[in-house]
C-alpha cells in the first residue's frame, strides 16, 4: 500500500502529527514513513559540525517513537523512519514521490527542543511544494480515531471541485458526513452564480458516489474567519481546501490557504490543482 509520510522534528506538534497519521493509517491500511531532515550544512554554520550528533540523537528518538507507537497500529501496518539532509520541503516531497505516497501529514507549527525546524512558514512550504495531499495539524489537537464530519468549501474557481475525489475516498473509509458549503465574498448574484455552478457539480458527484452530505452557504467579507466559525459550530473534524489562487474570486486559495492552516483548530487537508481534471 502507498505510505503516509510524516514530517518529524520531535516537537509536540510533530508528535501529534504521528498520532494523527496512525489513525489514518489504520483505516487506509498504509504504512507510515517518518522523515527527519538536517537542513544545516557545515559550510553554512558558524559553529562546529554537529551533523553526526544530531543524526544519532534523531535515530535514538525515532526508535523510542517506534517502540511507543507501533503497538497502536493494526496488524501488518509498519512504522519506519528516514534521515535526510537538505531543504525540508524538498526532502519531504522527494520521499513522497519516491514511495508514491498516499498523503503527507505535518504539524502546522512547532519548535523542537534542539532544532527550530517546523515554524509555520516551513509547514506552509511543505504544503505549497508537495505533489501529494497534505494534512496539517496543530499541537493541541485531540486526536480521534474517526473523521465524522468533513467541511468542503466551494468557491468560484474552476479548481475548487478538484479536492472532491480524495475527500470522497476519506469519507467512505471513515463513514464521514460531508458539509458542502458554497462560499461567497460578494453579494452580486452574477458572481455568486459561478460558485453555485461548481456547487451543483459537487453535489452531483457526491450523489453519484453515495456519500452522505449536507449543503449550506456562507456569504462574508472574511471567508477564512467565516469558514472556521462554521467549522467550530458544526464540530467538523477536517477542512478540505485547494492550495493555489488562480482567480480573484478564489478567496480560499493562495495566501488565504496559509491563514486557514495557521488559524484552524482542526486539521486542514490541502490539495494542489491539476491542469487536466474533470469530475
Amino acid at each position: 500500500m502507498n505510505p503516509i509520510i510524516v514530517a518529524v522534528d520531535f516537537s509536540n506538534t510533530s508528535i501529534t502529527a504521528i498520532e494523527y497519521a496512525i489513525a489514518l493509517a489504520n483505516k487506509l491500511k498504509s504504512p507510515i514513513q517518518m522523515i527527519w531532515v538536517d537542513k544545516i550544512s557545515p559550510q553554512e554554520s558558524l559553529y562546529p559540525d554537529t551533523s553526526n550528533q544530531n543524526r544519532n540523537e534523531a535515530k535514538k528518538r525515532f526508535e523510542e517513537l517506534i517502540s511507543t507507537y507501533s503497538k497502536k497500529l493494526v496488524k501488518g501496518i509498519t512504522l519506519e523512519y528516514k534521515l535526510k539532509k537538505g531543504k525540508i520541503y524538498h526532502e519531504v516531497d522527494n520521499l513522497a514521490r519516491l514511495t508514491n505516497a498516499e498523503l503527507i501529514v505535518t504539524g502546522a507549527h512547532g519548535i523542537s527542543g534542539y532544532e527550530e525546524f517546523w515554524i509555520g512558514s516551513n509547514a506552509f512550504k511543505i504544503v505549497t511544494y508537495a505533489s501529494f495531499p497534505v494534512i496539517t495539524v496543530r499541537h493541541d489537537l485531540v486526536v480521534r480515531k474517526n473523521i465524522d464530519k468533513i467541511l468542503v468549501p466551494i468557491d468560484g474557481s474552476a479548481e475548487t471541485v478538484q479536492k472532491l475525489p480524495f475527500v470522497v475516498k476519506l469519507a467512505k473509509l471513515f463513514k464521514s458526513e460531508i458539509h458542502l458549503v458554497t462560499t461567497h465574498n460578494s453579494h452580486l448574484k452574477s458572481i455568486q452564480r459561478i460558485a453555485e455552478k461548481y456547487a451543483q457539480s459537487a453535489t452531483s458527484y457526491l450523489k453519484q458516489h453515495s456519500v452522505e452530505f449536507i449543503t449550506d452557504t456562507i456569504v462574508a467579507n472574511d471567508l477564512t474567519k467565516a469558514v472556521l466559525s462554521y467549522a467550530m459550530n458544526v464540530q467538523v473534524d477536517l477542512i478540505a481546501i485547494m492550495t493555489e489562487q488562480e482567480t480573484p474570486v478564489n478567496i480560499l486559495l493562495g495566501p488565504q490557504a496559509q491563514q486557514m492552516i495557521n488559524q484552524s483548530p482542526v486539521p486542514v487537508l490541502s490539495i494542489h490543482p491539476r491542469e487536466h481534471f474533470c469530475l
